[in-house]
């Protein structure tokens, strides 16, 4: 007699600290998109399901929201684009993916009444008018690191996130980011030159979940006072194939422009076309030295600093490719050790250079310098 109602008083305090546990009526997750066509889309994107079964609301809370303007590519360009966090009902949010092709992927987050609370009221306290706007930054303050920001700032307790690629290998964020330009050659070979060393670091745990699908690992495996506190990935849309690899079209053009650029130089029937090369591939490295420089001290982007392809793409060959060619020799020495400078500097993964796609363009380059100062040379001597 006394098991049973020892037992019967178990069930029912068992069934009371549920009760409190869980009193809050919010189901919490969250949407891990898939990745799209346009630029802003080929990293995929991150959001939170908060379902209100006592408001009857199901709504999706989003940091990744700007809006268009006249002064939207000024903006961008100067790293000062502003994003907001916006909410809105989740089959909206499902059926813009939908249309988009896009997968979405949701897991449920596991915590008590109290704890779902403190993550609602931090999203539902962002969500106001004078909390929403802040300044994107694609590596260091996007919608991925504002949602993983979320947990360590609201949670209270021992909160761990789980382990990521980043956790035991050294990936930097270059690594991953042409992981996934492996199709957009193109982009992928102009991120690569305009953003600087600083995104050669070896990334954290944490730092890699600037992505979502990385922070969508980090979650999911993620702890708080040693349970998990996510269930596995469920499928709510699926999306698009991945498109092949394509063909390597930087580097085709590249190595034809050598090839061109190397055979007017050393044939002298095609002297002509070699100064034409010469010409056209010293002011478009000035103006890419220059934009590099622009980039780096005129904008907010933080990825742009300290950019070491500024000692091949040299500003100043944009006042070479007009100036006269007599006594610059100087300066093609100059410029060549500049450019060893530079591969030095990528052996020792201080910066690492697209070289697959670089090489070809590099060594155009050196003929340049070279037939420089082969010819002021001569002149020199004559």
């Amino acid at each position: 007699m006394y098991k049973r109602v020892f037992s019967l008083c178990i069930i029912l305090s068992w069934f009371s600290t549920q009760a409190q546990t869980d009193s809050s009526n919010l189901r919490i997750s969250l949407l891990t998109c898939g990745t799209g066509p346009e630029m802003w889309e080929t990293f995929g994107h991150t959001a939170v399901r908060v379902t209100d079964s006592t408001m009857g609301t199901d709504n999706v809370y989003n940091y990744g929201t700007f809006a268009f303007g006249d002064d939207f590519a000024l903006q961008f360009m100067r790293g000062k684009l502003l994003y907001y966090l916006s909410f809105y009902p989740h089959s909206a949010f499902l059926d813009e993916y939908a249309d988009a092709n896009r997968s979405v992927e949701e897991q449920v987050i596991l915590l008590d009444g109290e704890k779902k609370q403190q993550l609602y009221a931090f999203l539902q306290e962002n969500a106001l008018p004078e909390n929403r706007a802040y300044k994107y930054d694609f590596f260091y303050d996007n919608c991925a690191t504002r949602i993983r920001d979320a947990f360590p700032r609201t949670l209270k307790g021992k909160f761990e996130f789980g382990k990521t690629p980043a956790a035991d290998n050294r990936i930097t964020f270059r690594n991953i980011i042409n992981q996934y330009y492996y199709y957009k050659h193109w982009e992928r070979f102009g991120i690569n030159i305009l953003l600087g060393s600083k995104i050669d670091k070896v990334m954290t745990n944490e730092d890699i979940m600037f992505l979502p699908d990385f922070l969508s690992d980090g979650i999911m495996n993620a702890t708080l006072d040693g349970e998990r506190i996510s269930t596995d990935r469920k499928l709510l849309l699926p999306g698009s194939v991945k498109p092949p690899t394509g063909v390597n079209w930087p580097m085709v053009t590249f190595i034809i422009v050598c090839i061109i650029t190397i055979a007017g130089l050393a044939v002298k029937k095609l002297k002509l076309l070699g100064d034409v090369m010469s010409f056209l591939l010293l002011f478009i490295t000035g103006l890419l030295g220059v934009l590099m420089v622009v980039m780096w001290l005129g904008t907010d982007h933080q990825g742009c600093s300290n950019n070491t392809s500024l000692l091949w793409a040299l500003p100043t060959n944009l006042v070479l490719a007009f100036a006269a060619k007599r006594n610059k020799s100087r300066y093609a020495i100059v410029a060549i050790i500049l450019m060893v400078l530079a591969l030095v500097l990528h052996m020792l993964r201080v910066q690492e250079l697209p070289l697959l796609q670089l090489s070809p363009l590099l060594l155009a380059l050196l003929f340049i310098y070279g037939t420089i100062y082969k010819r002021n040379k001569l002149k020199a001597a004559s």
